[in-house]
């Protein structure tokens, strides 16, 4: 606006304390010493026009990749503000970037432009398809009082489309997707992003039905078709929904067809009442069927009943003589319930006893100073004192069930098969062995290994218990010594 300024900055003449902030090498590069101020060089200098420009009564410039409007719309109101911004939609190509000041957001302008970087105030411009948008720089701008009326009009025009209740899309005669409204961007996971593109390209154009063909037909008959109760669903799995698609021409006042109206309406609750009403007409036929046959039923019933008075009152007689009869055995057990009071709490008592008896050999065996194994006839490992567990490396519980000759341990369990099967089969009445070793810390030691019969209460032999100990050079020298 002030062509001062615009004359001063065409000179690009500039003093050493304005551009301290410049590094050397570009200071250099770009920038001439011309009695003592830098000038920048011509030829860049070129590329760079410093013009005047109304922003609301000027044509805007077309084609630009970047467009810079810094803390300038803060200035002007909510109008004013969206005639400018239908310049900069017109003006920036689709690719192009609108960068603002910091106290300037767009955010009630989402279907000209999109954030890019909302830190930094650059937006991305929303492509558009046909004259939407455009339409307010075709009134004269010196006519002020009818731009306002058109702008209102054509706001009052999106707001009533971009609410309504149905949803609803427009696609123009080149396929493009034109206008999309808020039941739509909802319904169907469309954004802003998606106006211009071609509609054969998204979901919405073979889903819920395939709309290609019909939008078509209706563009070469110029007559509406509709679809009734179309079922679809959001989500896999999901359920059910169910729309009435309408595909509409849309014509000009002069006849010529400007595009193609689909609008999708939720039926999905009259089709459930529809549903829910046949299937209310179903069961009240049933119903009366079974009415009929209930009323042949209780006219015999009542035949019946008349029978069974007769019935149920010598019935009732017999009852009283069984009711004396109960009554008698009703003592009776009692009596037996009694016995088995007694019965249990003795046989409660030799559980306890069991229990004792039981906790005072696995104390027995804990104490033990020497491993306790014993094996079943089929050397299948019955119990694993915590001396074995010392010795070993194996838990009571992992080895209990197990064959003994299959542990892999530092035992050579397969030295004692035979020694095993001379006791359990009663050929000796004990047998050791001394076998070299290595426990669970890995130290090699000699283990002493007896194996004494374990008989039951008819002394008929069940398995056999084997006392395993850790032996010293002295246990083995006396015992070599009481061998000879």
């Amino acid at each position: 606006m002030d062509e001062e300024a615009l004359a001063y900055a065409r000179q690009a003449s500039y003093s050493a304390k304005d551009l301290e902030a410049i590094a050397p090498p570009l200071r250099e590069k770009y920038f001439e010493l011309n009695t003592n101020r830098y000038v920048f060089r011509s030829e860049p200098r070129r590329t760079v026009i410093f013009g005047h420009h109304d922003l609301i009564q000027d044509a805007p410039i077309s084609r630009l990749d970047l467009l810079v409007c810094r803390n300038t719309l803060m200035y002007f109101n909510a109008e004013t503000q969206s005639r400018v911004l239908s310049r900069f939609h017109f003006a920036l190509s689709d690719s192009g970037f609108l960068f603002l000041g910091k106290a300037e957001m767009l955010l009630t302008h989402a279907n000209l432009f999109t954030p890019g970087n909302l830190r930094f105030r650059v937006f991305s411009k929303v492509p558009q398809i046909g004259l939407r948008h455009p339409l307010p720089m075709l009134i004269p701008p010196g006519n002020g009082e009818s731009m306002t009326a058109f702008s209102r009009y054509v706001r009052l025009r999106e707001a009533a489309f971009d609410t309504a209740l149905a949803a609803q899309i427009v696609v123009d005669l080149s396929g493009m997707l034109l206008l999309i409204n808020d039941q739509a961007r909802t319904l169907f996971a469309l954004t802003t992003q998606d106006v211009g593109r071609p509609f054969r390209d998204l979901e919405l154009s073979y889903r819920p039905i395939e709309l290609r063909a019909p939008i078509e037909e209706v563009s070469a008959n110029r007559r509406p078709i509709n679809f009734r109760e179309i079922e679809w669903n959001t989500l896999p799995g999901g359920e059910a929904r169910y729309l009435d698609i309408q595909i509409v021409p849309l014509l000009h006042n002069g006849g010529s067809l400007l595009g193609v109206s689909i609008s999708f309406i939720d039926v999905t609750r009259y089709h459930r009442l529809q549903e829910e009403l046949q299937r209310s007409h179903q069961e009240l036929e049933t119903a009366y069927e079974e009415l009929q046959s209930t009323n042949e039923e209780l006219e015999t019933t009542n035949e019946e009943l008349q029978s069974t008075v007769e019935e149920l009152e010598t019935t009732n007689e017999e009852l009283q003589s069984t009711n004396e009869e109960m009554e008698t055995m009703n003592e009776e057990l009692q009596s037996t319930n009694e016995e088995l009071q007694t019965a249990n709490e003795e046989l409660r008592q030799r559980t306890d006893e069991f229990n004792r008896t039981n906790n005072f050999l696995a104390s027995i065996l804990t104490s033990l100073r020497v491993g306790v194994v014993v094996v079943d006839r089929n050397l299948c490992i019955q119990i694993w004192n915590r001396r074995a567990e010392d010795f070993w490396g194996l838990r009571a519980n992992e080895v209990i069930g197990q064959f003994f000759l299959n542990l892999e341990i530092g035992l050579p369990v397969d030295q004692l098969k035979s020694l095993i099967r001379s006791v359990i089969n009663n050929e000796a009445e004990a047998q050791d062995i001394t076998l070299e070793a290595v426990n669970r810390r890995g130290k090699a030691i000699q283990c002493r290994v007896t194996c004494v019969p374990l008989f039951g209460t008819n002394k008929e032999i069940h398995g056999g218990i084997l006392l395993m100990e850790e032996w010293d050079e002295a246990h083995l020298h006396n015992n070599e010594n009481k061998e000879e």
